[in-house]
Formats: structure tokens, sequence, C-alpha cells
């Protein structure tokens, strides 16, 4: 397995990792400035005049080495490090969870096109048992299939296979968003990128991983967000990132297209791969909004692992781009209450199961 020197390759991961994070909540950006709402938060899915449960599949599921909990959802998080090194990492993940009370189940990381999949602290988080999730950026679309990169692809399978532990690929997670266009080409580019790549990870033996599809909901609500979809036999769990940034709107809301495309798709387990809600909504609002949250992924079945967006990006974007909730005690404790305490939120003990099939 190739290696690049540790405190170089962290500083590189985490650099990228800010930087693709920050991206992933600019399909926001274009919208109106934020108001408030002025009920701060829709009655819970079921209560009366709220919406009803779109996604309700239970299975069962098709969804590779990486299964969904038998019930409830899996709890995860993207926790930005202050101090970008690998000490760093670790330490706002241990310090992240000892303020909500319990360990993540799934560990959100961002990895660029050319870099390696795993450094020491990925070793560590698998070693504690959390299963890791990459969220694998990507080339130019037509070029992958061309196989300018299947050197480079060929390496990260023969890395992921000697990793040997199950993990979730979300491979260029957000293809839709419009700033990704020149790279994607279209949606029929991506989906043959997307098959060529995960054709090679197979030839290599690197079967470990579920594939993650994961668009933002903006594309959703546009209706341009399944023209990506490579379709059930080459995705493993359907997901979306979903935020209320500079639009503000219940989760459930937000979700609704995408929720009725994975309806359409009852055998794929679905994954929130990014939630949160902005800074700029005020306290009682945000903390409205997770407890809404955590009611509308409980009336979907089919949702079964959650991970939240735990992060100030640091290139001064303002409040409507600000979602970390650990230093607000009444939206840390909404967090906690309608979340991490939650029995829902089942720990990653059944995880890796029998499921695994062939492509």
């Amino acid at each position: 397995m190739k290696r690049i020197g540790l405190v170089a390759a962290v500083v590189v991961a985490v650099v990228a990792g800010a930087t693709a994070v920050t991206l992933s909540v600019m399909s926001t950006k274009d919208t109106p400035a934020p108001r408030p709402s002025p009920t701060g938060t829709q009655a819970p899915p079921g209560a009366p005049g709220a919406p009803p449960a779109i996604a309700t599949s239970t299975g069962p599921f098709a969804a590779g080495p990486i299964a969904p909990p038998k019930h409830g959802s899996y709890l995860g998080a993207w926790v930005r490090p202050e101090h970008l090194t690998e000490s760093g990492r670790l330490s706002a993940m241990t310090a992240w969870e000892k303020t909500v009370g319990r360990k993540m189940a799934i560990v959100n990381t961002y990895r660029r096109f050319d870099e390696n999949f795993f450094n020491a602290s990925d070793e560590q988080f698998a070693a504690r048992g959390t299963t890791l999730m990459l969220s694998w950026a990507s080339g130019d679309t037509r070029l992958i299939t061309l196989g300018r990169y299947d050197t480079l692809i060929r390496d990260r399978a023969r890395e992921l296979k000697a990793f040997g532990k199950p993990v979730l690929m979300r491979f260029r997670w957000e293809m839709d968003r419009p700033n990704l266009r020149a790279q994607m080409w279209s949606g029929e580019d991506y989906i043959a990128a997307w098959r060529h790549v995960r054709a090679i990870f197979t030839e290599e033996g690197a079967t470990n991983a579920s594939w993650v599809w994961c668009p933002t909901v903006e594309g959703f609500q546009g209706g341009y967000a399944a023209d990506f979809y490579p379709g059930d036999d080459a995705v493993d769990w359907n997901c979306v990132d979903v935020y209320a940034g500079s639009r503000y709107g219940t989760i459930g809301e937000l979700m609704r297209q995408f929720l009725e495309f994975c309806a359409a798709h009852p055998t794929k387990p679905v994954m929130i791969g990014e939630f949160g809600v902005a800074r700029a909504w005020g306290t009682e609002q945000r903390a409205a909004w997770l407890r809404d949250a955590s009611a509308t992924f409980k009336a979907n079945p089919q949702i079964r692992a959650v991970m939240y967006f735990e992060s100030d990006p640091t290139d001064n974007k303002g409040p409507t781009q600000q979602f970390q909730v650990s230093d607000d005690p009444t939206v840390l404790g909404a967090f906690r209450q309608s979340l991490a305490q939650d029995p829902h939120y089942t720990p990653m003990t059944t995880a890796v199961a029998g499921n695994t099939r062939k492509k």
C-alpha cells in the first residue's frame, strides 16, 4: 500500500476535507437571504396537519457489506478538527462524542480523487468498531471513462482491499452541484464514470465497500438529481445532503422530493449524508429544527443512517453557512435529547452483516 508521510498526509487530508465540506454547503448560496419562519417548525410527521411519511420501506434491503440496522438508524458525524493534524482529528471526534454522550456509529471523512484513503486515525476509528464513510471526490468523468485514471483507481481499490474492513464509499457526493458541471458533464457521463470505477474495484477484489449515491437536496427540488442515478444494481445506499442554510425549511419540507425518489427504490436503505441547521436561524428555531428532524427520520423507516455536519467553515461564510451546535447549550441539548440519547439511533453493532451481494 502506498503511504505518504504521516504529518503531511494529515494536513493534506484535513485541508482537503475542509475545502470539500465548505463546497458541500454552497448549494444554498444563491437562495434568498434568511428570514425567520413564522412558526419555527412544522408539526412532527403524523401529527394533525403534518405531511405523511413517504420512505416507509422496511426492507429487505440490498445494501452491500454495510447493512442497515434491523431497527432504527445509525448516527454519525463529520466533526471539523480545530487543528489540522492527525491528533487533532481524533481529539475533535473524541470531544464531540463526550459532549453528546455517545460514540458515533459512522465517522465521515473527505478525500481528494488522488489522495490515499486511510491514515493512522482512520485505523484507530476502525479498531474501536466505528465504520468509516469515505467521501471521495473524482476527476473529469469523461476522462475516467476513457481510462485516463485507471492506474490511480486501481491503487485506491488495492488500498481498500488491504484495509480489509467494510466501509461506506460515497463516490463524488453532490455531483449535481452547479459548480461541478464542468467536471461531471452530464448525468449520463457521471453514471458511466461511476460504473467504470466500481467495475475496477470489483476486478481488484475490493468488495468491502457499500457504495453510497448522494446528491444535494436542491437537485431533487430542481428535478435533476435523478438524472445522475447509476441504477439499483450499482448503488447500495441512497443518500442526500440537506441543510437549512440560506433557505429555511423543516427537513421534511426540504427532503420531500428526495423521499419520494427513495420510496420508488424500496430495496435501498436511505442515508442522510450531511445535515445541519445554520446559526442564522437563532437558538430556539435551530433547536426546534433538530427535534423535527429526528421526528422526520423516525417517520420514514427507510432512513437507516444520519450524519450531522458539525462544522463552521473558516473562510468567513457567515452565519448562514455555520452549522456547529456544540457551542450553543440549548441547540446542543436538543441534539442530545432528540438524536444522541434517543434509543432509535442504534450503535453500530449489526452493521457488518451477511448481505454482501456480488456485482
